[in-house]
């Protein structure tokens, strides 16, 4: 993997995420090995969170090593004190820091100081590791991650940005159908290699091999939830929209769910929702991604 550290899913290339995903799936069918021994990660959330904090806390342990949980009202990054003193602290006591934050900045600057591998968790601009256990979750369902249609419906948000991003450097084709002035950043757009957009979510679920959705507001965006949610309401994923792509076409969505929002109400339980294998998912793929920052 280029460098010590996990900050966008552009830090890799299609052999590492291959890489990843062979060993994702060698270390979910081994269960428990104690490669990371004595090893302890530190998880700086400014944000809440369930399957984050609670998938890196499990592959930590599972693997023999342990986490410290450090909130926002312990830390206060940039507030209490600078992040790049936060940084350099952490990395006297601890082997790795996954940060999930509000801004992507906070995250680069944690990188540039600390001596330690750094893990975005979740910023403004990427979820790498949500979309790399997206990916892991398309290859056991698909048997394969070339050539496929990814169609994401809604607000091009940090998954947003990582599955674009995923879909350029594995040869998939990507579809994002938004509202417009809510579609991907331009910054993002050029890293990509074939990427539809497009205001008509029938135009982009049409023969898809995976429909992708997210929540209209994320966490940070409260203030906006009701102007969102009068923008989006024709972008809801339902049956009807699902019956566009093809006959095998798998639903995902990252959790949590808004039901009755982005989702149709019982969305989650059709046959061709793969949502809670891409739950467990973060576990395995994590465990990939520690012990290859990690790991001797």
């Amino acid at each position: 993997m280029k460098g010590k550290d996990l900050l966008s899913i552009a830090d890799l290339d299609s052999g590492e995420i291959h890489g990843l995903i062979d060993s994702a799936i060698t270390l979910k069918r081994g269960g428990r090995k104690a490669l990371l021994e004595g090893k302890m990660l530190a998880l700086i959330f400014e944000k809440p969170s369930l399957r984050t904090r609670v998938s890196f806390d499990v592959a930590m342990k599972q693997l023999g090593g342990d986490t410290i949980y450090l909130s926002q009202a312990e830390v206060g990054l940039g507030q209490r004190e600078p992040i790049s003193d936060v940084a350099r602290v952490l990395s006297r006591y601890v082997d790795g820091i996954v940060a999930r934050t509000f801004s992507h900045q906070s995250v680069e600057l944690l990188a540039q100081y600390a001596s330690v591998p750094v893990i975005n968790g979740l910023s403004d601009e990427e979820h790498p590791c949500q979309v790399l256990s997206d990916l892991l979750t398309i290859y056991e369902k698909k048997g394969t991650l070339e050539g496929l249609i990814v169609t994401y419906i809604g607000d091009a948000n940090n998954v947003a940005n990582s599955l674009l991003l995923a879909a350029s450097i594995m040869g998939m084709d990507f579809r994002i159908a938004s509202p417009q002035g809510y579609g991907p950043a331009e910054k993002f757009l050029v890293q990509g290699r074939k990427t539809l957009l497009t205001q008509d979510p029938k135009q982009a679920a049409r023969d898809a091999d995976v429909v992708y959705t997210d929540v209209w507001t994320s966490m940070g965006q409260e203030a906006e939830a009701e102007r969102r949610r009068m923008a989006f309401s024709g972008y809801q994923v339902d049956s009807r929209l699902l019956s566009l792509a093809k006959g095998e076409a798998i639903f995902m969505h990252p959790l949590p769910a808004h039901h009755g929002e982005e989702i149709a109400e019982g969305l989650l339980e059709l046959p061709q929702s793969v949502v809670f294998d891409q739950a467990e998912n973060r576990l395995h793929m994590q465990k990939a991604i520690l012990v290859k920052l990690l790991g001797v």
